[in-house]
C-alpha cells in the first residue's frame, strides 16, 4: 500500500538516497571496474584479448543470474532481500578482485561483482511504486538511476588517482569493497519498514513475450551487446595505442570513465527529449550516438577530442536508451511494468554476454580497430531499419484488456485475452 503524508516523505527520501547508492556501487565499480581496470589486470596477469573477453562475458553472465534471481526473491520476500544480496555479492566480488592473484580467482569476483547490478534495478522500482506518492515517483526514480553515473564517475576518478599518485589498484578495489559495505549497512536500514509487494507474477512471462514487443527487445539486446563491448576494451584500446598527448598513458581509463559517466548524465533529459523528437527519432539518434562512439574509438584512440568524443557518445547512448526502454516498457505493459522491464533487462544482459566473449576472439583475430568497426553495424543496422511502427508506444490490446479488468476488480483472463489479441490481428508488429 502506498504511504501517504509524511511516512511518503520518508519513504520519498530514504528510498531516493538508499536507491541512489546502491546503482551507485552496482553499476559504478562493481558492474563497469573490471573494464576501466583491463589494463591493469592485462599486466598483472598475463592476459590475452580473448582472455579479457572471456572473463569480461562471465561478470555479464552474473548481472544475467542476479536479474533472474532479484525478480524471484522480489516476487516471494519484498525489495530488500534482493538489494541487500547484490550488496553482499558487490562486496565480496570486490575483496576477491583486490585480493586475486590469479586470473581464476580474479573471474570469480568479477562475477559476483557484476552480478549486484542484476539485484539493484528491478526492486528499487517496485519499492517506489508502492511506497512513494505519484507526484514523487519520477523524481525518486531519476535520483535513483543518477547514481549510475555517479559511480561510473566516481571510479573513474579512483583510477586517475591510482596512476598520479601512484598507488596500486589493489588499493582502489579495496577502497570499493569498503564502500559496498556502507552502502549495505543504509540500504538495510532503508529497506527494512518496506514488506513485500501482492502476490507476484507467476504464469505472466508469456504475457511479455509477444511479436508486437519485437522491436522493445532487439533495441534492448543491441544496447547489450554493444555497451558491453564498449565498456570491455575501449580503456585498453586507447591506452595501448600509447593514450593522448599530455596524459599519461596509464590514465587513459580513468578519461574514458569520467567522460562517460559525464556526459551520461544527459539520461536525467530523456522525457524532454522524447517529447520534443518523438520516440522514433530518439531512438535513431540515440543508435546513430552508439554507431559514432565504437567508430571513433576505432579510428581516433589517440587524440583528445576522438576519446572525449566517444567515451561521451557512448554515455548518452546507454544512459538515455536505458531511460527508453523502461518507459518503453510500460507504456506497451501497463499492467506488468515491473515484469516486463525486467524481461527487457534480461535480453540486455544476454547481449552482454555475447557481445566481450565474441569481440574478444574477433580482436585477437583482426585486430582492434575492426572488431570496434565490427560491432558498429548494429547500432547502425538499427539506425536504418527502424521505422515508426515499430516505436509504437500504444498499449498491446492484451494489455489494455488486463488493466481493465484489474480496475473492474476482476482478475485478467490471459488465455481470452490472447485470443482476442489474435483476432484483431494485433500479434504482428504494432
Amino acid at each position: 500500500m502506498q504511504a501517504e503524508g509524511g511516512g511518503a516523505i520518508t519513504y520519498f527520501r530514504s528510498l531516493s538516497a538508499a536507491g541512489f547508492a546502491a546503482t551507485a556501487i552496482g553499476y559504478g565499480p562493481a558492474r563497469m571496474g573490471f573494464g576501466l581496470f583491463v589494463p591493469d589486470f592485462r599486466t598483472a596477469f598475463s592476459m590475452s584479448t580473448s582472455t579479457i573477453g572471456l572473463v569480461s562475458s562471465l561478470g555479464f553472465f552474473g548481472f544475467f543470474l542476479g536479474l533472474l534471481a532479484a525478480q524471484l526473491l522480489l516476487t516471494r520476500r519484498g525489495p530488500e532481500a534482493p538489494v541487500l544480496l547484490g550488496l553482499c555479492a558487490a562486496t565480496l566480488g570486490m575483496v576477491i578482485i583486490a585480493a586475486a592473484l590469479n586470473v581464476a580467482v580474479l573471474a570469480v569476483g568479477v562475477f559476483l561483482a557484476a552480478s549486484s547490478a542484476g539485484f539493484a534495478w528491478t526492486p528499487f522500482n517496485d519499492a517506489v511504486h508502492r511506497k512513494v506518492r505519484d507526484a514523487d515517483r519520477p523524481t525518486a526514480l531519476s535520483d535513483i538511476s543518477t547514481g549510475t553515473s555517479i559511480g561510473i564517475v566516481v571510479a573513474g576518478g579512483t583510477a586517475l588517482a591510482m596512476v598520479l599518485m601512484g598507488f596500486s589498484w589493489r588499493y582502489c578495489w579495496a577502497a570499493f569493497a569498503m564502500a559496498g559495505a556502507l552502502v549495505l549497512v543504509g540500504n538495510w536500514l532503508a529497506l527494512r519498514p518496506v514488506e513485500r509487494g501482492p502476490a507476484g507474477t507467476k504464469g505472466q512471462w508469456r504475457g511479455v513475450l509477444q511479436a508486437s514487443a519485437l522491436p522493445l527487445f532487439g533495441i534492448g539486446f543491441v544496447l547489450g551487446t554493444t555497451s558491453a563491448i564498449y565498456i570491455s576494451f575501449a580503456a585498453d584500446r586507447v591506452r595501448e595505442i600509447g593514450g593522448v598527448p599530455g596524459l599519461p598513458a596509464a590514465a587513459a581509463p580513468a578519461l574514458i570513465f569520467i567522460s562517460y559517466g559525464l556526459f551520461g548524465l544527459a539520461g536525467l533529459l530523456t522525457s524532454r527529449a522524447k517529447e520534443a523528437l518523438g520516440l522514433v527519432w530518439l531512438l535513431r539518434l540515440l543508435m546513430g550516438a552508439g554507431t559514432l562512439s565504437l567508430v571513433i574509438v576505432a579510428m581516433m584512440p589517440d587524440r583528445w577530442a576522438g576519446v572525449v568524443l566517444s567515451a561521451g557518445l557512448q554515455g548518452v547512448h546507454v544512459m538515455m536508451t536505458s531511460a527508453v526502454l523502461a518507459f518503453w516498457s510500460e507504456r506497451l505493459f501497463p499492467a506488468l511494468p515491473s515484469l516486463s522491464f525486467a524481461a527487457v533487462l534480461l535480453v540486455m544482459a544476454a547481449g552482454s554476454v555475447l557481445g566481450p566473449g565474441l569481440a574478444g576472439l574477433a580482436s585477437g583475430a583482426a585486430g582492434p580497430m575492426a572488431m570496434f568497426l565490427g560491432a558498429a553495424v548494429l547500432p547502425a543496422a538499427a539506425v536504418l531499419f527502424l521505422r515508426g511502427h515499430h516505436a509504437s508506444e500504444r498499449p498491446l490490446l492484451a494489455e489494455l484488456e488486463a488493466v481493465r479488468r484489474e480496475r473492474a476488480g476482476r482478475t485478467p483472463d490471459r488465455k481470452s485475452i490472447r485470443m482476442r489479441h489474435t483476432w484483431h490481428g494485433d500479434g504482428e508488429g504494432a
